[in-house]
């Protein structure tokens, strides 16, 4: 390819890498807008999706190929409901920002899951990485107490965010597997489709309400459902033609968006010691990421890196 040509394609993803990660920042707040419960917010997040990944897969060469539901995608799809109702409730009960912050530790949790169980030994570098993020992120729950603190719960926000690194982590291992067979859309679809029912039996069992009472909650529901599926769509696209160590450091700008959006939107404004915790955690994950410890590869039509969470 031409540099003139390479340099187009590596603006356009860098657009699109930035695009998507502040599309997504912007997720937590559609969650506190939705009118419904947590979990039933993840239901309509995939119903709204779901149209959208059809759409995408029949453009595709030869129209839709939706492939056979395997026992790896219906695990990764209940892992994807797990997690989305764990991340949902932990918006509703904690800071945005911590609710952004804490689930990002999903890579380290992933590496080090692999170092446990799979043999996999990361390098001294990364486990300076894990330390800082885990410590950050210590730092950001113990500092969001008092009176003035965001949210109902804290505690229990910030609980369920932590957990939520560790479904989703899950969800990706799932997926990495998943990926040695099954093309990146068919994943994000079948997950889709498994984690509907899931979050919708979730969401009756705890008594959520399931329909928004006015036109603004609806609004926001089909927005989840656009960014589910154009902001990752976005980063997934714009990691094939980036590295991976840039890709690391851009898309952790999406706490600070979704921080930021709290800021002005719900005046959630974060303490001196609360944004030193997330910049440490970010900088951990951060350092963690780039040191390239993130399991073998898998080997695929169109294999990618890490995405972010949201």
């Amino acid at each position: 390819m031409p540099r003139q040509a390479k340099a187009a394609s590596s603006r356009r993803a860098m657009a699109a890498l930035i695009g998507g990660a502040l599309v997504l920042g912007a997720t937590p707040i559609l969650v506190r807008l939705t009118q419904t419960g947590p979990a039933a917010a993840g239901f309509w997040r995939l119903a709204f999706a779901l149209p959208l990944l059809l759409l995408l897969g029949m453009g595709g060469r030869g129209g839709l190929n939706m492939g056979g539901l395997s026992p790896i995608l219906l695990g990764a799809g209940v892992m994807f409901a797990f997690d989305l109702a764990s991340w949902h409730y932990g918006i509703r009960f904690t800071s945005i920002a911590n609710a952004t912050v804490l689930p990002n530790l999903t890579p380290v949790l992933v590496t080090l899951a692999g170092w446990l169980f799979l043999r996999e030994t990361p390098r001294r570098r990364f486990l300076i990485g894990m330390a800082a993020g885990v410590g950050g992120a210590v730092v950001m729950a113990l500092a969001n107490t008092g009176a003035g603190a965001p949210g109902a719960r804290p505690h229990l926000g910030d609980a369920l965010c932590a957990s939520t690194a560790v479904w989703y982590g899950l969800y990706f291992l799932a997926v990495r597997r998943a990926r040695a067979d099954h093309s990146t859309l068919q994943v994000m679809t079948w997950s889709s489709l498994v984690g509907l029912p899931v979050l919708l039996a979730i969401a009756l069992g705890l008594g959520e309400n399931i329909l928004p009472a006015k036109p603004w909650g609806w609004a926001a529901l089909a927005g989840l459902g656009v960014a589910h599926v154009g902001g990752q769509g976005a980063i997934a696209w714009a990691l094939g033609r980036l590295s991976a160590a840039t890709a690391a450091l851009v898309v952790l700008i999406q706490p600070v968006v979704a921080a930021a959006i709290a800021w002005w939107a719900f005046s959630e404004h974060l303490s001196l010691l609360q944004a030193m915790g997330g910049v440490l955690a970010l900088g951990g994950v951060a350092f963690a990421q780039l040191t390239g410890d993130s399991g073998p590869p898998v080997k695929t039509a169109a294999s990618r890196p890490w995405r972010p969470r949201g």
